[in-house]
């Protein structure tokens, strides 16, 4: 048994869910602080939107409407995630 490039990229998207799915739900129960709880939120939206997009291009069946929105969609999440997570990232040098 062979592992290939595509079934790889795929294992790793699954352990990549798993984690963003584990950001999210210690944002949502487990963090007090909220900043930190908004980077967690952002951090696992931005692994979970990610992943699901690479599966959905690894995928061998033809894309459904489902498939189709979360191309659409996904990457307007992790946009804005990322955003989110610069503009938290700290204080500027020089105080602004």
């Amino acid at each position: 048994m062979t592992l290939d490039v595509v079934q790889l990229a795929v294992a790793v998207s699954w352990i990549a869910t798993a984690i963003g799915f584990g950001l999210w739900l210690w944002s949502w129960f487990g963090e007090k602080d909220a900043i930190r709880k908004l980077r967690f939120l952002d951090c696992g939206v931005v692994l979970l939107f990610s992943s699901i997009l690479l599966r959905i291009v690894a995928q061998d069946k033809p894309m459904g409407v489902v498939d189709w929105a979360m191309v659409f969609l996904g990457p307007l999440f992790i946009a804005a995630a990322l955003w989110r997570l610069a503009r938290t990232a700290g204080p500027r040098p020089g105080g602004r």
